[in-house]
């Protein structure tokens, strides 16, 4: 049997701003609500499930995306002024990396979670 993520639960204070905010960095929709949550789901059919959380521990989420794609989000994080980093640990303000022949980008979502955007995959 082949294993495969199909959805993860990404908790918040407002579901609907959160999943917004992602949808529109990400360049995605967010979805209708289903149960108590806002669904966005990527292209490869992994659905983040936004639902409101009284406490929400810092949780990393990785999107790999295209070049283009990259260009695109990159130019939306910069529009808005958001802070951004080429680390993880976010020490390097202000730069991106160029880890594996691609690029990537770090920055936080309204609440705190460590989105991370690359080119290419880590192997």
């Amino acid at each position: 049997m082949a294993v495969e993520l199909n959805h993860t639960i990404v908790p918040c204070r407002d579901k609907r701003a959160s999943a917004a905010f992602l949808a529109d960095i990400l360049g995605l929709a967010a979805g209708p609500q289903f149960g108590p949550f806002i669904p966005v789901e990527t292209a490869n059919g992994v659905t983040l499930d936004f639902m409101d959380a009284d406490e929400i521990p810092r949780i990393h989420y990785c999107f790999i995306v295209t070049e283009a794609e990259f260009d695109e989000i990159f130019a939306r994080i910069r529009r808005r002024g958001l802070p951004y980093w080429a680390d993880p640990g976010h020490r390097t303000a202000g730069e991106i990396n160029h880890l594996y022949g691609g690029r990537g980008v770090y920055f936080d979502d309204p609440d705190g979670h460590n989105l991370e955007v690359i080119t290419q995959p880590y192997k």
